[in-house]
């Protein structure tokens, strides 16, 4: 009878080990998904310019990386695409920050600039829970991007929807 006892403890203690040798550890990744979104924006470069952003996010699968690009829509048209690095801060959401080129030309500014540069980019992304909803803010650091020289500053947020 000892010997049922310590065979079946045997058993099960292997059985465990085998099924714990199989299993991979779960991984989150907070706020997942990609999205498009739209918002307003202003910026700073000569005086305050007001516009609308049409915002971008592809987030690479099991890497904490994406590829965001940005369209300001003012008296000028500027794109901003950029590559991020994601921080999950928890389930819902991430903080970031980018790098880029400002795509800019004309004579008055966007809310970015008025010509091609070099952009810094931190900002952060919200899910909310239970749906598709993405809420995001930002800002653009755009290193001499206007054509008399100077530095960019913008701030924008919005709405967007989950892919």
């Amino acid at each position: 009878m000892k010997r049922l006892k310590y065979l079946i403890s045997v058993f099960l203690a292997s059985s465990f080990l085998s099924l714990s040798q199989f299993s991979q550890p779960a991984h989150a990744q907070a706020a997942y998904g990609s999205y498009v979104g739209v918002g307003p924006a202003v910026g700073f470069a000569d005086g305050a310019e007001i516009g609308g952003v049409v915002a971008f996010r592809y987030k690479l699968l099991e890497t904490p990386v994406s590829f965001r690009a940005q369209a300001f829509l003012a008296n000028n048209i500027a794109i901003v695409p950029t590559v991020s690095y994601d921080f999950p801060l928890n389930w819902q959401t991430d903080a970031y920050i980018g790098a880029g080129l400002i795509f800019a030309g004309g004579d008055t500014p966007s809310p970015v600039g008025n010509k091609i540069s070099f952009a810094l980019q931190p900002g952060i992304d919200y899910v909310v829970p239970n749906s598709n909803t993405v809420l995001f803010g930002n800002a653009i650091i755009g290193f001499d991007a206007l054509r008399d020289g100077g530095t960019t500053f913008s701030l924008q947020g919005g709405v967007g929807l989950r892919f």
